[in-house]
């Protein structure tokens, strides 16, 4: 107990009677309590006269023993004289102030005005004395909120200034950082290596192809961490995943009563093992080898199914839902295999004419005596449907009518999923939808045959109709060449586009203007218009063209690639252009007019447009031609293009090319300069410049030919999104309109690949073999795409 330097003051007298009876208190309460109740059991009992307490409510007295009661007797802590002598003297002859009356505060405060008034000096320097507060090394000691200054703690004194110092206010509170005594050694390993100890796992068998480590592992955070982690927590964190991940393994598998354990043991360090554990407040930590993280598996009973229930109603054909479920009596149960059959149920119903078929919840009850389970399916089949109409809600771009030509079915076919799936995709492949959705609706109306028919309902959300595009390339003796363009997808429902385009070059310039029509009036069929002006200043010609025309094609687009293309269709060009005149030994310029018809048939067999990496490609083109300059002057073009893919390995794909073309029925100086054909360049041969093979004139410009054979072979190795691309490119061009396969020139290099989601972007840097005086060492062509 403490008591305040203000009590001791305010009377001396009482606080030494206080003092004596708190003394006497706490001896009375240590001590006498043992012999009062020893003295008890010795001396009879004495009569205490009955003092009335203020009625302030029923008091609780202990209930006396039973007469019968034989106590034990109990010996006295400490004996009589004992107890006495620790009892201090209390009386007049010890301290006289114990029989003085109190005087009152009035009297107190009189006599210590009186004994002031005597001693006035004494009085003003203890007052100066009280007034000041103490003082710890030369710090004044604050004032409690009552006056008091602040008082030691216990009998130690105050030999910190900062205890004595007042707080700061919170606001101004700084934290400064703990400097250590030795600074920590940067370079000190503090990764915990562990190992992982897998007890009691079963092996696989015949009946699931699943093995339960190698899932475990795949899955695994200790695994994953490679054997190393921060601290033991770590360790301890991924073990406790690692086995809640266990629990779920096994379950998955059917040993829905295996147990797992994990734990983490520590081995020994084996003497003479390196490390850089350090001694001293870590005890023998040098002496630890790596963590073993522990897990004992013990797997129990595997569950299989002793019977296979689906509450189902009749089916056409009477084995639908039976054949397509590939969960058979005595499997184990494998979680992967039912929720597969169950999926293969909700996918085959609606393929076979069930548009509204329900898998319900499934119900296995499992045997712990016997360890079989019972599973039960019920499967809602709905009603057996076929098309109806189509009916169309939503902010559209075009009307149900169209909506028909883009569907592969009609009215009657029996109800199939594949065909509803195939109608979003060409919905979603027009380009004109932020979002589509096409969806069954019963109608209630008999189709015959215990069916009825249903309606699709397709909701449309119109997407932003207009576009900006741009692509950029170079070439070497082609240039830079940059192409953008601007369209109008839906300006002329349904599907008419207006497309406006420009070319700026440092060889090409032009601008054009195309209508297209797509899916006209038939689905995947295309309609174009179209009308252009370029100027072309190559080493070949130089020529001011205008081109009118129309095309009929059924094209690939990166969203629906198409196994079979074709396109038809007729133009008119007007051009003209230089050429060199052997006879008067310098180019002359010319104008040539034209009608010609195209005709184009592809075949597609590769699994992507833009990047294929297995299958072939066929393209045949026809061109029938005639000059209306002067005579009429017919002649057919001829070319055609193959290529191949073949997949070495998932990152290696070898691929190769062939291009082999003719024009019949005029002589090349007949030809307009732009109908010839030419090789070399990105597209042709590399190594070379744009149209710098087959015959020159005296200035050493190509002139064109009337046949050209190419070819080309890549080997394309892909890493992530990035690829390398080694090639050798061949190639050349004949005056005669038979290419005869002589005198090729070979161009290699090696090409960049960065991949895209539309696509991969190229660099390739070739040279040429065999170089002649003239060509060029390196030629370099950078564009979006593969070469072929």
């Amino acid at each position: 107990m403490q008591i305040s330097e203000k009590s001791r003051q305010l009377h001396p007298r009482r606080f030494s009677r206080l003092r004596r009876l708190l003394i006497i208190s706490t001896s009375l309460f240590s001590a006498g309590w043992t012999a009062s109740a020893a003295a008890q059991e010795v001396e009879p009992p004495k009569v205490v006269p009955t003092v009335e307490a203020p009625a302030t409510g029923p008091i609780a007295v202990p209930s006396p023993p039973p007469p019968e009661a034989v106590l034990p007797e109990v010996a006295p802590i400490i004996e009589d004289d004992e107890f006495e002598k620790a009892i201090p003297p209390i009386g007049a002859e010890d301290d006289p102030e114990l029989d003085r009356p109190l005087e009152s505060i009035a009297e107190f405060e009189q006599r210590q005005a009186a004994e002031a008034a005597k001693k006035p000096a004494d009085a003003a320097v203890t007052s100066t004395v009280e007034a000041q507060p103490p003082v710890v090394d030369g710090v004044p000691l604050p004032a409690l909120a009552d006056g008091d200054t602040v008082e030691p703690i216990g009998d130690a004194p105050i030999t910190d200034t900062e205890l004595a110092a007042p707080l700061p206010p919170l606001e101004n509170f700084n934290v400064e950082p703990v400097v250590f005594a030795e600074a920590e050694d940067p370079d000190a390993n503090r990764e915990v290596a562990y190992t992982v100890q897998v007890n009691g796992l079963a092996p696989a068998d015949d009946s699931t192809d699943v093995d339960l480590a190698d899932l475990f592992g795949d899955l695994s955070a200790l695994y994953d961490g490679d054997g190393k982690a921060d601290n033991a927590a770590m360790v301890r964190a991924r073990l406790s995943a690692d086995g809640e991940l266990m629990q779920r393994i096994l379950s998955s598998e059917g040993y829905y009563d295996a147990t797992v354990n994990t734990r983490i043991d520590r081995t020994a360090r084996a003497e003479g093992e390196g490390g850089n554990a350090q001694a001293g407040a870590g005890g023998n930590r040098g002496n630890r080898g790596p963590l073993v993280a522990v897990i004992d598996v013990v797997p129990g009973k595997r569950y299989t199914f002793s019977d296979v229930i689906i509450n189902a109603a009749a089916t056409v054909p009477p084995g639908l839902i039976k054949d397509n479920f590939p969960i058979a009596v005595g499997e184990p149960i494998v979680a992967d295999r039912v929720q597969g059959a169950e999926a293969a149920i909700a996918l085959k119903l609606p393929e076979e004419g069930y548009p509204f078929a329900k898998v319900g919840q499934r119900d296995i009850l499992l045997d712990g005596a016997t360890g079989d389970a019972v599973y039960t399916l019920p499967v809602e089949i709905g009603k057996r449907s076929r098309f109806g109409g189509i009916e169309t809600t939503g902010d559209l771009a075009f009307d149900a009518e169209h909506v028909e030509v883009l569907a592969r079915f009609k009215r009657g076919d029996l109800y199939d999923s594949r065909k509803v799936d195939d109608l979003r995709q060409a919905l979603v492949a027009t380009g004109l939808f932020s979002s589509i959705a096409a969806e069954p609706q019963p109608t209630g109306e008999s189709a015959g045959d215990d069916t009825e028919y249903v309606t699709m309902l397709v909701t449309q959300d119109a997407g932003p109709p207009r576009t900006l595009a741009a692509s950029a390339g170079y070439g070497t003796g082609e240039g830079i060449r940059i192409e953008g363009s601007w369209t109008h997808r839906n300006l002329f429902p349904p599907e008419g586009a207006l497309i406006g385009r420009a070319v700026l070059g440092t060889q090409e310039q032009g601008i054009g203007a195309t209508f297209r029509r797509s899916n006209a009036g038939k689905r995947d069929r295309t309609f174009e218009l179209v009308a252009e002006a370029t100027r072309s200043n190559y080493n070949a010609f130089e020529a001011l063209t205008g081109r009118v025309g129309f095309r009929v094609s059924r094209d690939s687009t990166p969203i629906w690639q198409k196994k079979l293309t074709y396109a038809y269709g007729a133009e008119l060009i007007a051009t003209s252009e230089d050429d060199y005149d052997f006879t008067l030994g310098r180019r002359n310029r010319d104008f040539y007019t034209i009608l010609g018809l195209t005709g184009q048939v592809g075949i597609d067999r590769t699994d992507s447009l833009l990047d294929p990496t297995k299958g072939f490609r066929v393209t045949t083109l026809i061109q029938p031609e005639g000059s209306l300059a002067g005579r009429f002057s017919p002649y057919g073009r001829l070319r055609i293009d193959a290529s191949g893919y073949y997949p070495v390995t998932d990152s290696i794909v070898l691929a190769g090319r062939v291009r082999v073309g003719s024009i019949l029925g005029a002589a090349r100086e007949r030809l307009a300069p732009s109908r010839r054909f030419y090789a070399g360049g990105g597209g042709s041969v590399r190594g070379f410049g744009y149209q710098q093979l087959g015959p020159k004139d005296p200035n050493n410009d190509p002139i064109g030919g009337r046949s050209v054979n190419e070819a080309a072979f890549e080997a394309r190795y892909r890493f992530g999104n990035f690829g390398i691309v080694g090639f050798v490119d061949a190639g050349q061009v004949y005056r005669g309109s038979t290419p005869t396969f002589s005198d090729l020139r070979f161009g290699a290099g090696i090409g960049a690949r960065y991949y895209t989601n539309f696509g991969p972007m190229r660099l390739d840097v070739a040279t040429p073999i065999g170089r002649k005086p003239g060509e060029a060492l390196v030629a370099v062509y950078v564009s979006i795409g593969q070469a072929f």
